[in-house]
């Protein structure tokens, strides 16, 4: 199971609290104004430090800028206060800095000054500017791909505590990127991550123990920290959630509890909690049945390229289940799958070239859709390959698997 590494993960984010400095009373008033909400004394005790050259004051001063406290929200007046600041060496300024040109947030996009901002706060020890300045290496980004410092970037913050480091670091040992492949140290640095509330160690943590891989297999536990994930807003954690309600792994199976969590992951755009939706629908699990309902949620999947959904809405369309039947709207929708390497839906798309239904009767392409599915695992586009070849002659099966062997996921056929 690889886990995908994300460039900075939750510390893409600008910090936005105010900094004190030790021993500055003005500092320190103008940071209790700002708790309290009183905004107008902040930026009143603020400004003529910042004017005069302090480092924290033009900090503090940038980030009432760049949320809009006490002033007109201005993020290119942040900038150029985080600026003042970060060259003064100012750790928080510099990381800020960074992260506007990493995602060219009111400045010009350039990884050389995200990478160079985020390594003079990374080199004073800011743990989410150690943390990002290793995505950089770990994407090549302003750098040649190195994941040996990408690994040791991530490790200085991860000691520190900082959970996002925890996690891409857990994922480097896992992966073995940088360093030799060990899931027992990359699952350690992914429950750090997790126990800290990361939901997307959480999540992880959870197909761990579905998997089984690095863990004994438990669904119990798979349930507690994809709840965990689930209540702290992933998406993915409410999709996973959803699934185990579903299936009854690790809790009583109960459609209703699955298709609450699913539809709370379909709404943040979750593909397979909407495909979810349109299965409970279709199944009439714990519902009355509606097809249309289904083939709704379907829809919403596959327009957004989810195979699995593609293909359904592709059964949905062949036999009129919840919409006009219509074969050539289903073997548009077989193919899109297909394409992407689903063996059920090569093997419909087959189906209907055996038949003529949608798209010209051609035995040879029902032939080689049906052998690049039994290919792929599918029993019964084996006994379907099979039937379809006692209308061919041997040249016309060569020409067939000739097509089989060319074939590639993701072209168009």
């Amino acid at each position: 199971m690889k886990i995908a590494i994300r460039n900075g993960l939750a510390a893409i984010l600008l910090m936005s609290g105010l900094a004190m400095s030790a021993g500055a009373a003005p500092l320190d008033d103008a940071v209790a104004a700002g708790e309290k909400g009183d905004y107008a004394t902040a930026l009143r005790l603020l400004q003529p430090l910042a004017e005069q050259g302090d480092r924290v004051a033009q900090y503090d001063l940038g980030i009432m800028y760049f949320v809009g406290q006490g002033v007109t929200k201005d993020a290119t007046e942040a900038a150029n206060w985080f600026r003042k600041a970060a060259e003064q060496g100012e750790p928080g300024a510099q990381y800020n800095l960074g992260v506007m040109y990493d995602h060219g947030y009111r400045v010009a996009q350039s990884d050389a000054e995200a990478l160079k901002w985020y390594g003079e706060s990374a080199e004073q020890g800011y743990a989410l500017a150690q943390t990002n300045l290793g995505g950089m290496y770990d994407h090549g980004r302003g750098v040649p791909l190195d994941h040996v410092a990408a690994l040791n970037w991530y490790r200085k913050a991860a000691q520190q505590g900082f959970a996002p480091a925890q996690f891409n670091l857990g994922a480097m040992y896992i992966n073995g990127e940088g360093v030799a492949q060990d899931d027992a140290q990359g699952l350690d640095w992914c429950r750090k991550a997790a126990e800290q509330g990361l939901p997307l160690a959480e999540n992880y943590l959870g197909q761990v123990y579905v998997a089984g891989r690095s863990a004994p297999q438990d669904f119990a536990q798979a349930v507690t920290w994809f709840r965990r994930a689930a209540e702290h807003g992933s998406a993915d954690g409410q999709m996973n959630l959803g699934l185990r309600y579903d299936n009854g792994e690790g809790v009583a199976q109960n459609y209703a509890e699955a298709l609450k969590w699913y539809r709370l992951a379909a709404g943040q755009g979750s593909l397979g909690a909407a495909y979810g939706i349109g299965l409970i629908y279709d199944n009439g699990k714990g519902v009355a049945q509606d097809y249309a309902e289904a083939a709704n949620w379907y829809r919403k999947a596959a327009d957004a390229g989810f195979s699995p959904a593609q293909s359904n809405l592709g059964i949905m369309y062949e036999y009129g289940n919840g919409v006009p039947q219509d074969y050539a709207e289903a073997a548009s929708w077989y193919r899109k799958a297909a394409d992407t390497g689903l063996p059920i839906a090569q093997n419909n798309l087959g189906s209907l070239y055996s038949r003529g239904l949608g798209v010209p009767r051609d035995n040879i392409r029902a032939y080689q859709w049906f052998f690049i599915a039994a290919a792929h695992g599918a029993k019964e586009a084996e006994t379907n390959r099979d039937m379809v070849a006692k209308a061919l002659t041997p040249a016309e099966i060569a020409r067939a698997r000739q097509f089989a062997a060319e074939w590639k996921p993701g072209a168009a056929h």
